[in-house]
């Protein structure tokens, strides 16, 4: 299996945002890794991989952008009939009635691009760190402190945006609590299966999303949509029963995700609503340092006692630039492709947005499975491509949805 890093093959990263025009919220520093709620071209964004064999960045945004596409389109009937600011501004590029569907495409864009780069990094960490609970508690430490920052420097808008009342604090707590859970979740099935197995399972988040939107914010499916998650679901059954890598560790840790994220997008979805002038970005960022203090316990009483030992070998094996250097980079890729995708929430229904993340991990299975070489059974290769066709057929029954629900408003 390949990996990211060897004591001879050096991991290097780089990840530069310029300031644009188009670009709001932004103070006049000078900053390396930089993002607001407002993106800036793909092509000023960049990961390098030093030592593999990767595509070009034109090639990957290209590719992202022709998976993106359907999934924005299909948001469209979604996003506010008064155009932002940014918004306004694309439309003088692309018109006004296709400018909310461009704009959710650039939130997809980077979210997609920052989220292959996480899931290829952290797999590769764990290959030589496998502590789940400790890399946890630093993807969301780093991404506390990257937003402390921004808000010191004067990029408030970019960061926690403002303080929060006792009251908002009770709001954020429960996605709060249900982030830190999933991630945690999330990171004991990368370290426990391959890659493409954990995507392969938490595809089923769309069927989480529905019962809950239901429950939670009285959203009625229709059975049009609620018919194309029989293929998903089979095709994860399959898939899963055939992966050489299956384990019920694995599994468990990718459903119990699915469950808590699904729960995190519905009450943060309700927050956007309730909390007065704290955006997408601010509520993502308090989400995140409420989210340390709860992964931390975690990490000292499962990890604690082996950490040191665990610090001291895998500093052994790739040194210690390299191993401190891909547990920041790690973290911070882990906070900006969540806080895109917390922006794009902020555009789109909790539905939509688990149609997004299903596209996404497209992306994500066939990277994986490239990167690392990861052998995969007829069978796996079958339950997973019946899995994400039942993703396009969602993506277009959501589509078809929106239409008839403009076509009724008009």
């Amino acid at each position: 299996m390949a990996s990211l890093v060897s004591p001879t093959l050096p991991l290097k990263f780089s990840a530069n945002v310029r300031r644009s025009s188009n670009t709001r919220g932004c103070s006049k520093i000078r900053s390396k890794v930089y993002c607001t709620a407002r993106p800036v071209p793909p092509s000023t964004c960049s990961v390098q991989f030093t030592g593999h064999k990767t595509s070009s960045s034109r090639q990957l945004t290209s590719v992202i952008a022709r998976v993106a596409k359907p999934v924005a389109a299909a948001q469209a009937g979604d996003g506010e009939a008064q155009l932002d600011p940014m918004e306004s501004a694309v439309a003088k590029v692309v018109g006004q009635a296709a400018a909310p569907t461009v704009v959710t495409g650039l939130f997809i864009a980077f979210w997609y691009g920052l989220n292959i780069a996480f899931n290829l990094a952290n797999k590769s960490l764990f290959n030589y760190f496998p502590f789940p609970w400790t890399v946890s508690t630093v993807h969301v430490l780093v991404g506390a402190v990257y937003c402390g920052i921004t808000y010191f420097l004067g990029a408030k808008k970019a960061s926690y945006e403002r303080p929060i009342t006792g009251d908002e604090f009770k709001l954020i707590f429960p996605p709060a609590f249900m982030h830190a859970a999933g991630h945690v979740a999330a990171n004991l099935s990368f370290a426990a299966v391959a890659i493409s197995l954990t995507h392969t399972v938490k595809t089923l988040e769309p069927v989480f999303n529905v019962v809950l939107s239901w429950i939670f914010m009285g959203t009625v499916t229709p059975p049009s949509v609620l018919i194309t998650l029989v293929p998903i679901m089979a095709g994860v059954s399959y898939a899963s029963a055939a992966d050489l890598s299956f384990n019920w560790a694995g599994f468990n840790g990718a459903m119990i995700s699915n469950l808590t994220f699904a729960f995190r997008a519905v009450l943060s979805k309700q927050n956007m609503k309730n909390i007065k002038n704290l955006g997408s970005t601010g509520i993502y960022a308090w989400t995140t340092l409420i989210s340390c203090f709860l992964c931390l316990p975690g990490a000292i009483i499962f990890e604690g006692q082996a950490l040191p030992a665990g610090i001291e070998a895998a500093v052994a094996k790739v040194g210690a630039v390299t191993f401190w250097s891909q547990i920041f980079f790690v973290g911070l890729f882990y906070h900006l492709y969540n806080q895109f995708a917390f922006n794009t929430l902020g555009r789109v229904s909790p539905v939509s947005h688990g149609v997004c993340n299903v596209v996404k991990r497209v992306a994500i299975i066939v990277t994986s499975v490239l990167f690392f070489g990861t052998p995969l059974t007829l069978k796996t290769k079958i339950g997973t491509a019946v899995a994400l066709f039942g993703t396009y057929w969602y993506t277009e029954a959501v589509k078809a949805n929106n239409a008839k629900k403009q076509a009724k408003s008009a």
